[in-house]
């Protein structure tokens, strides 16, 4: 650009445009003088206008260019170019470099940095052209607008892609920033790595536009609108790479806004596709296969899915032969019934190395040539189908076999991408569920009516053959009899040697069953530890024969895992018609007979008997009674006082559980303790006596009774929660009293109890204070080794001794040696049962603590029990007040 003045240029006026109109008039001003000076006039307006000399002192400026750079007229004229510029750049070659072009007619255009008066920087698009006079160069024109805030706005919009550049490489998710106007300024690493595009080469791009060019107008222009409405979005897309690779993507972009105005967008892309591939074909496939659909159905359902998702492909599913031959199932989009003449002639081809790099034998892609004579014909088919290959990866059952294959057709050179490869993979695995589904119904319907562990049959089998036996005999008027073997401390096997040796154990066994039984037996497993024998055309002698041998088999040691178990069982007989006329019901009966075989010694048989279903209707009975009054509180609590035998002072009160029935009247402990044992209800049980023990004593302490103790009696199942401890310490806070104010009396049979949390929970409620009571000592036969080891701080001498004690020298010989036995080790001695004077009298010279028994008074009601302790029988003398036992 250049300009010509006419003759020799005068100094400009005040006016701002006088200086203007002579360049754009030549000396003949011809033409319309008042179209040029509207042009100047708006020139003036809007173009920040100056001229310089040669040597750079500002001539003349007009109003736009003063108040861009903040000066009055009188401070700029005459003032030198430099002083409008930044001072780095004047003092650069540069500086000099850009007056040298200048003054040899050169134009200058750029964008230039500019100081204000006040010091400030302001940004000016710039023209510097030379102004010529009798054609040579006199001046300089300068003709700028303000484009501060422009920069500004992109210095900003720099710093923000800068600072959200920063965060994007920390993130190994695909990243891109675009501006405003949606070109891509920034794309992360993992993006490079992803989609295979660089930063240079997507700058000034539109991604989007590359990664999703399926989107359309229309979509792309919502997506914009509510970015611009400074909304967040979500969304999931399957995008495309630079070599044409799709990846399924989970893609959320959010606006970023400085001061109202849209600067940036980032986008975050997440790669879902396996997931995504998963979920679609697992969401509908799993429901055929739940739903029982046939096996071609649910082929075709997974050809269906992949051939939606891949539109340029064909997919097929084949099975393998046990011969290896290959069969077409399904192929949805081809002539199926056309192609399955093929079906037998091709087989499954080695991996292809280079169909995927990375990939490994035996599940490396596979790609099928057809070069054997009987493969290709089924080639020029395909080929006039429009498919040059076939490729696809083979489907294994559990144990590695090959049993089929998804494949897909494709055009010549087709390669298989990412995306492509999970989508055959969860195809692979659907497949490989249906094809294994149908090659295993059949053994499925054998495992559903056999034992897996034992292999007998299982409760199902054996009672559709019972019922087949039970048919027969009816027709032929011949006895059955039916046999419930259950193994004795089977529970105690798996609990010292485990599991393992538990099932040996069981296998084992089934084996000797199997062996001693006729050819005509049924044998079966019920659950657990139970068995069952069903024997057609059998009497109760026969039955008795073959169930001895049966003991004798099973009394032979067994060997589990290196070590000799000595092991037997208890069983039950039932005689078909004479006990039952249909399997559940003599099962039932055979049960009864063998837990009452069980309960007289274990390794015996028993044949039921009327009786025992009698007794057994009473036991439920009791049972249902049992609970009704536990729930409704109606049990009550007797009590009986131990008293020191030297001084007659209250020792203690030991708490009895009472339960009298409204129909049923008084029911003994004896009766309902054990019966709460095995239906459940002994933690229920022994829950109330602790509380209303406790409860109780509080009580008389309240009232001013000095009763130095409780003792309650606990049995081993309830030791066999762990919880325990925690409940009788609860108890005990909620009626203030110390673990020195409970005695827990226990049977030898909790020590000799071998469930681990029996020793656990009995120390850890000795380490807390609690003291423990043996009680009936005696009775049993390994009581001394247990009370070397745990925590016993009394013994109580059992009844059975103190019977015949005045009379009896084996019985006093008895109970000195215990009594003996407790000074040596420290325990209090409690005699038990003491009626007489005499009794009283022995125990006294022999050396015992306390006694307890009618002598001194009857188990009692609370309130019964108040008025013998203040009548005197908690003082200084043992006084007998049967009269006031309720």
């Amino acid at each position: 650009m250049s300009l010509h003045a006419p003759g020799e240029f005068s100094h400009p006026t005040e006016s701002d445009s006088a200086f203007l109109l002579p360049l754009f008039v030549g000396d003949d001003a011809g033409g319309d003088l008042s179209s040029l000076r509207a042009l100047v006039a708006s020139l003036d307006s809007t173009k920040a206008i100056a001229q310089f000399s040669l040597d750079g002192i500002l001539l003349s400026a007009n109003h736009q260019f003063l108040a861009t750079l903040g000066y009055a007229r009188s401070d700029a004229l005459g003032a030198h170019h430099r002083r409008f510029c930044d001072a780095a750049f004047v003092d650069s070659p540069a500086y000099d470099r850009f007056w040298q072009r200048l003054r040899a007619g050169e134009a200058y255009t750029d964008l230039c940095m500019r100081r204000r008066h006040d010091g400030s920087v302001c940004w000016l698009e710039a023209t510097y052209a030379p102004v010529y006079v009798d054609d040579r160069v006199a001046r300089i024109l300068k003709i700028a607008s303000d484009v501060t805030e422009r920069v500004q706005r992109e210095l900003l919009a720099r710093q923000s892609v800068k600072r959200l550049s920063l965060v994007a490489d920390a993130t190994d998710n695909a990243v891109f920033i675009t501006d405003a106007r949606w070109h891509t300024v920034f794309v992360n690493a993992g993006f490079e790595r992803k989609f295979r595009w660089t930063g240079g080469e997507l700058a000034g791009v539109r991604a989007m536009d590359m990664l999703a060019p399926h989107l359309g107008a229309a979509r792309t222009q919502g997506l914009r609108q509510e970015l611009q409405a400074g909304r967040d979005i979500r969304w999931e897309e399957v995008l495309r790479g630079r070599g044409q690779e799709r990846y399924w993507c989970s893609v959320a972009t959010s606006p970023v806004f400085e001061n109202g105005q849209l600067i940036n967008t980032v986008t975050v892309i997440t790669d879902i596709t396996q997931s995504k591939v998963h979920e679609v074909l697992h969401r509908t496939v799993l429901e055929a296969i739940v739903q029982e659909e046939p096996l071609l159905n649910v082929l075709t359902t997974i050809c269906a899915e992949v051939d939606r998702m891949l539109p340029d492909l064909a997919s097929a599913v084949i099975e393998a032969a046990p011969d290896g031959t290959l069969h077409l199932l399904v192929a949805p989009r081809l002539p199926a019934q056309a192609l399955r003449h093929h079906s037998g002639k091709i087989r499954w081809p080695e991996p292809d190395a280079h169909a995927e790099a990375g990939d490994a034998a035996p599940d490396a892609l596979a790609r099928f040539t057809f070069s054997a004579e009987p493969e290709r014909p089924l080639r020029a088919d395909l080929r006039r189908l429009g498919y040059d290959g076939v490729i696809g990866l083979p489907v294994r059952d559990a144990e590695g076999r090959l049993i089929g294959g998804m494949v897909l057709h494709c055009r010549e050179g087709h390669v298989v991408d990412s995306f492509q490869r999970q989508l055959l993979e969860a195809a692979v695995h659907l497949c490989s569920l249906a094809l294994t589904r149908e090659r295993a119904k059949q053994q499925i319907r054998e495992l559903a009516f056999y034992d897996a562990l034992t292999k007998l049959p299982n409760r199902s089998l054996l009672l559709a053959n019972a019922d087949q036996a039970l048919a027969a005999a009816r027709r032929s008027q011949a006895p059955v009899a039916v046999v419930f073997i259950d193994l004795d401390r089977f529970k105690h096997v798996n609990d010292s040697l485990g599991h393992a040796a538990g099932d040996e154990l069981l296998r084992q066994v089934s084996e000797r069953i199997v062996r001693t039984r006729r050819q005509s037996d049924i044998a079966g497993r019920l659950s657990g530890d139970e068995f069952v024998l069903v024997l057609p055309d059998c009497d109760a002698r026969h039955a008795t024969d073959l169930v001895e041998r049966l003991q004798a088999q099973l009394a032979v040691p067994f060997e589990l895992g290196g070590t000799r178990v000595q092991s037997s069982a208890s069983m039950g007989i039932a005689m078909f018609p004479h006990d039952g006329v249909d399997i559940a019901t003599l099962l039932q009966r055979a049960d009864m007979a063998m837990y009452q075989a069980k309960s007289e010694l274990r390794g015996r048989f028993a044949f039921f008997s009327h009786d025992l279903n009698v007794q057994a209707q009473e036991r439920l009975a009791l049972e249902d009674a049992l609970r009704e009054s536990l729930a409704r509180d109606e049990l009550t609590m007797a009590f009986q006082p131990q008293v020191s035998l030297k001084t007659g002072a209250l020792h203690g009160v030991e708490a009895l559980a009472r339960w009298h029935h409204p129909q049923l009247g008084h029911v003994s402990p004896a009766r309902f303790v054990p019966l709460a044992e095995d239906c459940g209800l002994i933690r229920e049980l022994s829950r109330w006596a602790l509380d209303c023990a406790c409860r109780q004593l509080a009580q008389w302490r309240a009232a001013g009774m000095a009763v130095p103790s409780v003792s309650v009696n606990l049995s081993a199942t309830n030791f066999h929660d762990l919880n325990m401890p925690d409940v009788i310490e609860a108890t005990l806070a909620r009626h203030a009293l110390g673990p020195a104010d409970l005695i827990l009396e226990i049977t030898e049979g909790v020590l000799m109890n071998d469930h681990p949390a029996v020793a656990a929970s009995i120390t850890l409620l000795h380490e807390r204070g609690i003291r423990f009571s043996m009680d009936d000592f005696g009775t049993g036969y390994s009581s001394l080794s247990y009370l070397r080891r745990l925590p016993i701080t009394e013994l109580k001498l059992d009844r059975s001794f103190t019977n015949d004690l005045e009379v009896d020298r084996r019985a006093q010989a008895l109970s000195r040696s215990v009594v003996q036995i407790g000074a040596a080790l420290g325990l209090t001695v409690v005699a038990e049962g003491i009626e007489t004077e005499a009794q009283r009298a022995v125990l006294t010279r022999q050396g015992y603590d306390v006694a307890q028994g009618y002598l001194f008074a009857r188990p009692m009601a609370p309130a019964a029990f108040e008025a013998w302790y203040r009548e005197g029988g908690g003082g200084q003398r043992a006084v007998a007040v049967e009269a006031l036992a309720g």
